[in-house]
């Protein structure tokens, strides 16, 4: 009876853990943000970004499109200016099967049965997004949002991935004050 009180315990921390986008933001205490309804992209850094021009323009197209549905509009004159920034780094990951003396589970030495095992070696590439929501008449940064995930060479993909980067990194704007 208790095993069936776990299952769902154990299929949510299954879903949450699939989550393939890990965010953070970091935000000016002092800033109401309910005044901002209006934003433009910041071109001049956007324009030093160095990723495709592909990738650019798939990362504002998602930025757009969770904008507007927070209510903001795109505006000449706006209240916030939108800056991104782009890094990425390659990971290995080893692993080692099967790998030492013995046969089957638990402790011992078998004689029979010989050093045997099989090693993986495999890359892919780690990439972080950051949004920054600049104060247009002030020029000061008031947040930041980031999102730390892993890249696709997909080109089928890119797209989902991207959204999906700028959804949970928007989901932090605006912050909820304490």
């Amino acid at each position: 009876m208790k095993t069936f009180k776990l299952v769902p315990i154990f299929l949510l921390l299954i879903l949450s853990s699939c989550s393939s986008v890990t965010v953070y933001s970091d935000y000016d205490k002092n800033v109401d943000f309910a005044p901002y309804k209006t934003y433009a992209f910041f071109k001049p850094g956007i324009d030093k970004v160095e990723i495709s021009d592909l990738d650019i323009r798939r990362i504002l197209h998602a930025i757009d499109n969770e904008m507007a549905a927070k209510g903001f509009t795109k505006s000449d004159n706006p209240d916030l200016l939108v800056n991104i920034f782009t890094k990425s780094r390659e990971q290995v990951n080893v692993n080692q099967f099967s790998a030492g003396w013995g046969y089957g589970w638990g402790w011992g030495w078998n004689p029979y049965m010989m050093y045997g095992g099989q090693t993986t070696v495999s890359t892919s590439t780690e990439g972080t997004l950051y949004i920054d929501l600049i104060d247009a008449k002030k020029k000061e940064m008031i947040w930041q949002g980031e999102g730390l995930g892993t890249l696709t060479k997909n080109v089928d993909k890119k797209d989902e991935k991207i959204a999906e980067f700028v959804n949970k990194i928007l989901a932090q704007y605006p912050p909820v004050k304490k």
